[in-house]
């Protein structure tokens, strides 16, 4: 239990679990205390080496895909559920959601949902997959209606408003109630490493006015800026009609914690993928 205590949590509503089986990862107390199965993998617990060192669960990384294929059942035995009935998704930071059934399984095949940065379902047993490395995870559950649904939202996808996006779909498609939804927003980089150019800026200016882009963003020397994604998506659930008791911010930074999770911009690229999944 060292590596846990690299990590300050006494201000985080996240709990590590380190498995049995030597997997450490994530939960998020506002689902657990909902009884839903999720978890957020992290660096430690698979067996890929090298820069992919070692909970990668990425097939389009590069990595050995016996390696990538034993991590995915490993991660899976320690969260709990059936590895092999897995959507992946397949992100281009966009906001095309879909609707997936265990029919859109895309393990055996290796590949994910062409196109989609969100995927919904109201399916028991059927694991929703997504994939990050700094940007940030979307998680959704409406513990009445019984659906689960992920988003994957980075700079572009939150200017957008995926978390927008995604409770309009599960109101508009699903029935929903947008004031049952619980939304969690994941691992990701922080508003203290996250160095930007001022297009970031006016990009959420243009989409949500100055007052918020300011609210979220701060110079930082150069033309450079300091951006709170966790902020910013915030604001785009509380701005669809989600409580704000019902959105738990994880508190925890990839880029600032390399020894347990996977930072594009600390490891310049050369990484692989962690990934948060949800089932009912």
């Amino acid at each position: 239990m060292e590596l846990i205590s690299i990590l300050d949590t006494s201000n985080m509503k996240s709990r590590f679990v380190l498995a049995d089986n030597g997997v450490l990862y994530i939960t998020f107390d506002l689902f657990s205390r909902a009884g839903l199965t999720h978890g957020f993998s992290t660096r430690v617990g698979g067996v890929s080496s090298g820069i992919y060192k070692s909970m990668n669960l990425s097939f389009n990384r590069g990595d050995d895909e016996a390696c990538v294929v034993e991590n995915h059942k490993r991660f899976a035995e320690a969260v709990g559920y059936d590895y092999e009935k897995t959507v992946l998704s397949d992100q281009i930071h966009k906001t095309d959601i879909a609707h997936v059934t265990e029919k859109d399984s895309g393990f055996y095949s290796k590949k994910g949902i062409t196109g989609m940065d969100g995927l919904i379902t109201d399916v028991p047993g059927v694991p929703l997959m997504t994939f990050y490395a700094d940007c940030v995870p979307l998680f959704f559950y409406d513990p009445v209606k019984k659906v689960v649904a992920a988003a994957h939202s980075g700079w572009r996808g939150t200017v957008a408003g995926i978390g927008r996006v995604m409770v309009d779909k599960l109101v508009g498609d699903n029935g929903c109630k947008r004031e049952d939804v619980l939304a969690v927003v994941g691992p990701s980089i922080c508003g203290n490493c996250y160095e930007v150019s001022s297009d970031v800026v006016d990009g959420f200016s243009d989409a949500y006015g100055k007052d918020m882009a300011n609210s979220i963003s701060s110079p930082h020397g150069d033309g450079k800026f300091l951006v709170d994604l966790w902020e910013a998506n915030r604001y785009v659930l509380k701005s669809a009609g989600i409580k704000d008791e019902h959105i738990q911010v994880s508190g925890i930074c990839t880029y600032h914690n390399p020894e347990l999770m996977i930072s594009h911009r600390e490891t310049d690229g050369k990484r692989g993928n962690m990934a948060g999944v949800v089932v009912l």
